[in-house]
């Protein structure tokens, strides 16, 4: 005989998890299934664990440009020590325990839809009023000939391992291979990063990939744009990439860092009229409703595939689920690179608006000639923060920063694109001295407007 429950939570990450603990607070009966770790990708083998490895280096290029203070040494393995207590060493029981406290049902193993508000989960079935689909994405392998003949790892071998490799090739120039990139080089890693398009970071400014590229050279990182693999192989104890430039890239290593896919395969989604986009992604409303009673949210939309999204996604579904429906909007949503310095930007770039039809204008402001808090933080200062404005409305459409913490005061930008706060109003603004935060007024006086 099958249970019934309000709400079915498919996929514990970050999504998931926000979903399920604002129903079971407003006193929703709610089965949480997890195949595998409750947290999901990003609490065990992505974005905490990265991050976590990422600070020592970044604290330690700190000590090293600031005036009157030296010495800062890295030790992988106490860095791995914390890693991996910030991992929860790969064990949920605490958090098994602390849904099953707040009175959810917790299931773990692979679900199935079995039909309309039917849910299988190795062999035991459950009825649900609403049905959540947040099963996140897995790595995409890519098609290159005698990959398999290789050592690869993707972000899980990567922020799990319990030794470095003496040389390590990357495969994709994306945020996680320009971030695993600074990480192993940092660590002392011989690091070679191969990427397919002509910039890292293509998705952002080309300033911006141009940026990445000669910070990610100063670690010590052989950058390679513009080529792809075609063949691997083995020579002796090396792993060898042919390149299709014609050279070539040894390493212990290839860890491919070459995106996501939505993790739908097998669900039996079609079963509840899901209809599945061109990636296999869940296609979804404005409130992230898939088809009646079903709800997505995160990689597995392939809408914006961060965890900050997962999770504002997950607020929407449970507002819509308890009577309180707001759409979702994605303007303006940040978005950071945890390198050194860190990459962070939000809304549009002069591309997408100009494929909207878009009349816009721009300004860049190197920080060090502008603001005087460069200054005070590091000796041979660093940092660049480009505006993009439109003119006739005057508001802005989107703001990009390569520059020490740009990820904390990218969210001044990010909240005045989703605003739509007056530009007049922006140059109004105090900015405490001296912080970044005072580059915005440079910036917005050189737009032309």
């Amino acid at each position: 005989m099958s249970e019934h429950v309000d709400v079915a939570v498919l996929g514990m990450g970050p999504g998931g998890e926000v979903a399920a603990s604002r129903l079971l607070a407003a006193g929703k009966r709610v089965a949480v299934v997890e195949r595998e770790l409750i947290g999901g990708e990003c609490s065990y083998w992505a974005c905490i664990p990265s991050k976590t490895v990422l600070r020592p280096p970044d604290a330690a290029g700190e000590v090293d440009r600031a005036a009157g203070v030296g010495g800062a040494q890295l030790d992988w393995p106490e860095a791995r020590e914390y890693r991996d207590y910030m991992a929860r060493h790969l064990d949920d029981a605490r958090q098994v325990a602390g849904y099953a406290k707040q009175d959810a049902l917790v299931l773990k193993g692979e679900a199935g839809i079995a039909g309309p508000g039917r849910v299988v989960v190795d062999g035991r079935e459950l009825t649900a009023d609403h049905l959540i689909v947040a099963t996140g994405s897995d790595a995409r392998i890519p098609p290159i000939d005698g990959l398999d003949d290789v050592i690869t790892w993707t972000n899980r071998e990567t922020y799990t391992a319990t030794d470095l490799p003496a040389r390590a090739i990357i495969v994709g120039g994306s945020a996680a291979g320009v971030e695993t990139a600074q990480f192993l080089a940092r660590f002392g890693v011989k690091v070679t990063l191969v990427q397919r398009g002509e910039r890292l970071l293509g998705r952002e400014e080309p300033r911006v990939g141009d940026l990445a590229e000669a910070y990610l050279r100063e670690s010590g990182v052989d950058v390679r744009t513009g080529t792809s693999p075609r063949k691997a192989h083995r020579e002796g104890a090396h792993n060898v990439l042919a390149l299709d430039d014609d050279t070539s890239a040894h390493g212990d290593v290839v860890i491919l860092a070459t995106g996501r896919i939505p993790r739908t395969a097998g669900l039996g989604l079609a079963e509840v009229g899901v209809e599945l986009g061109e990636r296999g992604e869940v296609l979804v409303d404005e409130h992230c409703l898939a088809a009646d009673g079903v709800w997505a949210i995160g990689d597995v939309t392939a809408v914006l595939p961060f965890t900050h999204v997962a999770k504002y996604q997950g607020r929407i579904v449970a507002d819509a689920i308890l009577g309180r429906p707001h759409p979702a909007r994605y303007d303006g949503i940040p978005r950071v690179v945890f390198a050194d310095p860190e990459i962070a930007a939000a809304g549009l770039t002069q591309a997408q608006a100009r494929d909207r039809g878009l009349r816009t204008v721009t300004a860049e402001v190197d920080l060090a000639r502008a603001i005087a808090r460069p200054w005070t933080y590091e000796r041979a200062p660093r940092g660049h923060l480009g505006l993009l404005a439109d003119p006739g409305r005057r508001v802005l459409l989107g703001a990009w920063a390569v520059a020490p913490r740009a990820g904390e005061w990218i969210h001044q930008a990010s909240l005045a694109i989703r605003a739509g706060v007056a530009i007049d109003v922006l140059l109004d603004q105090v900015a405490q001295f001296p912080t970044y935060t005072e580059g915005y007024l440079t910036g917005l006086e050189a737009l032309d407007l």
